[in-house]
């Protein structure tokens, strides 16, 4: 997820062993390794598209239960964007994917701390700030990280013994995430919204994970990386989402698309083009200005469809 902190000497031992390796994605990019700012901007604009997929998904699924199946198909569409030709071609840029061991210590790196530190952390401030149902959520989530920081845990040893077996993928139990008003408020709030972000770009990383897995003809620990995504988004973002109010009408999540989708067509991807363009990284930079047009298209397609409504 979005904090990455081992927790312990072991974990970071792991980390250190199985540094990331070159990524495997979809966009042409050079071997050599870009410069730090342009890697960190590769990362911001990451975190950004994974939420982007997964509130346009949240959106789409709002759009059809009220009878709007253009808006729906409109958001479906653009969410898909966001997560395999932005979100990866980002990913290579900042060489998000590395060896399946080096995946896997990172994936318990994330899980770990998310269930030792930051999910109790959200319940406790929950819990001062008198809204139940978030600590209830945040303690039920910290318990699922546990679990899957464990099975990943699993899944690293069976790289290099076979009588380990990689875990069965969890079972997921989808949350509907219907129009709903912020059940918090301060800082719970807060809490809430960075969760969502966090599950986003776990989701959208674990994704790739494993495709990566797939690569190396291990079925077993693609579908668990799959099965853990898919948690991270239905149940974990989704139980979430619904607790801080993340879907309204379409008109108004119409409008938050068109705010969010014209910041990164005029600031956000121009600024980032820019600056990989000055220390040379070239093919980041049209990476970062393809994107950027296409966002500018997908704000006046939301803008159309607003105008429509």
């Amino acid at each position: 997820m979005l904090h990455w902190k081992p927790v312990t000497a072991t974990l970071i031992g792991i980390a250190a062993i199985c540094a990331p390796a070159a990524a495997a994605s979809a966009a042409p990019l050079p071997s050599t390794e870009v410069a730090a700012s342009t890697k960190a901007n590769a990362l911001t604009a990451m975190h950004g598209e994974a939420f982007a997929y997964a509130k346009y998904t949240a959106f789409a699924g709002e759009a059809a239960r009220n009878g709007s199946p253009s808006i729906s198909a409109l958001f479906t569409r653009t969410a898909k964007v966001e997560l395999t030709e932005h979100f990866a071609d980002e990913a290579e840029i900042a060489g998000l994917v590395g060896s399946d061991a080096s995946n896997l210590a990172d994936a318990i790196a994330g899980e770990t701390f998310e269930a030792t530190t930051m999910y109790p952390e959200y319940a406790a401030q929950a819990t001062a700030d008198g809204c139940t149902a978030a600590a209830e959520l945040f303690t039920e989530i910290a318990a699922d990280e546990a679990a899957h920081a464990a099975a990943y845990t699993q899944a690293l040893a069976s790289l290099t013994d076979s009588s380990v077996a990689v875990p069965a993928a969890p079972t997921v139990d989808p949350v509907t995430v219907v129009a709903s008003s912020p059940a918090c408020s301060g800082q719970t709030q807060t809490n809430l919204e960075d969760a969502m972000r966090g599950e986003a770009f776990a989701q959208a990383k674990y994704r790739l994970y494993a495709d990566h897995a797939l690569q190396s003809e291990l079925p077993q620990l693609a579908a668990l990386f799959r099965g853990i995504a898919q948690v991270e988004l239905r149940e974990h973002l989704a139980g979430e989402a619904v607790l801080a109010g993340l879907v309204g009408t379409n008109e108004a999540n119409l409008k938050t698309a068109i705010a969010g989708e014209t910041y990164e067509a005029t600031t956000m991807y121009p600024d980032f083009a820019e600056q990989a363009s000055a220390v040379g990284d070239d093919a980041a930079a049209r990476v970062f200005w393809k994107a950027g047009r296409q966002e500018s298209s997908h704000a006046s397609a939301f803008t159309a469809a607003l105008q429509r409504s």
